[in-house]
């Protein structure tokens, strides 16, 4: 009677210390994984913030103005008047 008990002993303390270890390491790896998924919420969160930016610094750089100023003052570039072409008609009719 006394070597069943012992055995029961052994069994259940066995079995509650590998549930415990098996716990533990489920515990972390869900917390692994929580901190791996904030860390690429928080990447994602700031890879669209620097999206944003590019986006509206390329909407600045695309305005005539802006190309303008900096064509003239980095490039130094120099703006000319624009030519006018002048047709001159004859009477078609004549010519014929």
């Amino acid at each position: 009677m006394k070597v069943i008990q012992s055995f029961i002993f052994f069994i259940s303390t066995f079995t509650l210390i590998a549930s415990l270890i098996v716990y533990l390491w489920v515990y972390t790896e869900i917390d692994e994984t929580l901190l791996a998924i904030e860390i690429q919420s928080s990447t994602l969160a700031e890879l669209q913030n620097s999206i944003q930016k590019l986006k509206s610094e390329i909407e600045l750089l695309n305005r005539v103005d802006i190309i303008a100023k900096k064509a003239k003052n980095e490039l130094n570039m120099v703006f000319t008047e624009p030519e006018t072409l002048r047709i001159h008609f004859q009477n078609i009719a004549k010519a014929l």
